[in-house]
């Protein structure tokens, strides 16, 4: 073990020398051959050699993290492998091939960690800028290299397994693995990223469902690109970028342009009615942290019942129509949440608390206003009225109707939410936005329920 060490610490010491990842292609390149039994073996060989031998790779990568997360992946795999939810050996190697590819201090995150001179260790963060070209440039990397991996496994494994799906999951964990990148955290990115990437490419494995190529790959550059708008408008951090990006392609292959369009449409007016007298906002201490730029936590604590919805629609067809109504009445929610928070704040005289109508200060957890209840349902209406002209669903009266409703008693459940549960800190305002999108899509589905 000590000669392999100094071997490592040798080679990688040469300039221009990208040993390890030299290293990783090759445990890609010979796993069909040796099997997922012995590529573990030796993953765990390599793992003992680097974390005992003390070796400092000039890559700045922790090249022990990365490699115990290959062995953990391939460890899932071989204890699944019977079993009737398999983590296939490819995805394996996908996911493995999505984090072993470049460096993660130059590629999604927007901080670094700060180098304390006296004791030599990380502490706190410093900012660093964004470079929205190279990133572009390295999740097509990885796209490519996590189909690559995939696809060697397939070819000489002989596997049915469409190519058309590999790229498919291919996309989403190059994407799903950049945004754990950009998420700050404690945990190491090369674990972080690998399994975050491995699960989300399981999950949708699962389903068989993809689409060609080419469609994929125009709704991930559309979705991107909108990320990227957002992201120059300060509308939205790297992680909300990203997090767009995701849930853009995810929405727009399962259910369509149309649907991304509307769920759009809440963060459109959700950004700007942020800005909407944030000077005062701020002068009374109620304004949004950071300017009101969203991060992944603000996209997916109001996202993450539409996402479900969205992919729900494209996999079991037979329930489209409650779920689109439900999932118009969780957009709506989202929508008529914010604009009565950003709304309703400025409205003259005090709000009440929606528990016991008392009177309490602007922007306290719970209270509400009548301004705040009018932009509440203007936004859930709105939503319904651009549900119809987008073809999300063909009934007006019916969608308006419907989807204010849902957006109303949804955006109030929020209120109700915030002044309970919010307050007694067993819930947080993301918590709160979560639950409080499921109970307007539930609303409004069982209102679909009712009246037809």
């Amino acid at each position: 073990m000590n000669r392999a060490a100094r071997f490592f610490k040798n080679a990688d010491s040469c300039q221009g020398t990208p040993v390890i990842h030299i290293l990783y292609f090759v445990l890609i390149l010979i796993a069909p051959f040796v099997g997922v039994n012995f590529l573990f073996l030796l993953s765990i060989i390599l793992f003992l050699i680097i974390r005992f031998s003390g070796i400092s790779f000039s890559s700045g990568r922790d090249v022990t993290s990365l490699t115990f997360s290959l062995s953990l992946m391939l460890f899932v795999s071989i204890i699944l492998e019977s079993s009737s939810y398999a983590y296939p050996f490819y995805i394996v190697l996908s996911a493995f091939a999505v984090a072993a590819v470049g460096n993660h201090k130059t590629s999604f995150s927007e901080t670094d960690p700060a180098l304390d001179s006296s004791s030599r260790r990380y502490r706190g963060i410093k900012k660093r800028s964004f470079s929205i070209l190279w990133s572009s440039a390295f999740l097509a990397l990885r796209i490519a290299a996590a189909f690559f991996a995939a696809s060697w496994i397939i070819y000489w494994q002989k596997l049915s397994v469409s190519y058309n799906l590999v790229f498919f999951i291919a996309v989403i964990g190059a994407v799903t693995g950049s945004l754990f990148e950009s998420i700050p955290s404690k945990i190491d990115k090369n674990i972080s990223v690998s399994l975050g990437a491995g699960m989300m490419m399981w999950i949708f494995e699962e389903f068989r469902y993809w689409v060609p190529p080419e469609e994929m790959v125009v709704a991930l550059v559309f979705s991107f690109f909108l990320g990227v708008l957002a992201y120059r408008a300060k509308i939205a951090d790297v992680s909300a970028l990203l997090s767009a990006a995701l849930l853009g392609v995810l929405i727009i292959v399962f259910s369509g342009l149309s649907w991304f369009l509307l769920l759009l449409t809440f963060f459109i007016l959700g950004g700007g009615f942020t800005r909407y007298k944030y000077a005062y906002k701020e002068s009374i201490g109620i304004g949004q942290a950071k300017d009101g730029i969203r991060s992944y936590e603000n996209v997916f604590s109001n996202s993450t019942a539409a996402l479900v919805l969205a992919v729900a629609y494209g996999v079991f067809p037979e329930h489209s129509l409650p779920i689109v109504y439900a999932y118009m009445g969780t957009v709506a929610t989202a929508t008529g949440d914010t604009l009565a928070s950003e709304i309703g704040t400025t409205a003259k005289g005090k709000p009440r608390m929606i528990t016991t109508l008392k009177l309490s200060e602007p922007g306290t957890d719970g209270a509400v206003s009548l301004l705040g209840e009018l932009a509440a349902i203007f936004g859930s209406a709105a939503i319904g009225i651009l549900s119809y002209i987008l073809g999300v669903s063909d009934n007006l009266i019916l969608t308006v109707l419907i989807t204010t409703a849902g957006g109303f008693f949804g955006t109030n459940v929020d209120s109700l939410l915030g002044a309970t549960l919010q307050k007694r800190s067993l819930l947080s305002n993301s918590g709160v936005n979560f639950v409080a999108t499921f109970v307007g899509a539930g609303i409004s589905a069982g209102l679909y329920y009712l009246i037809t």
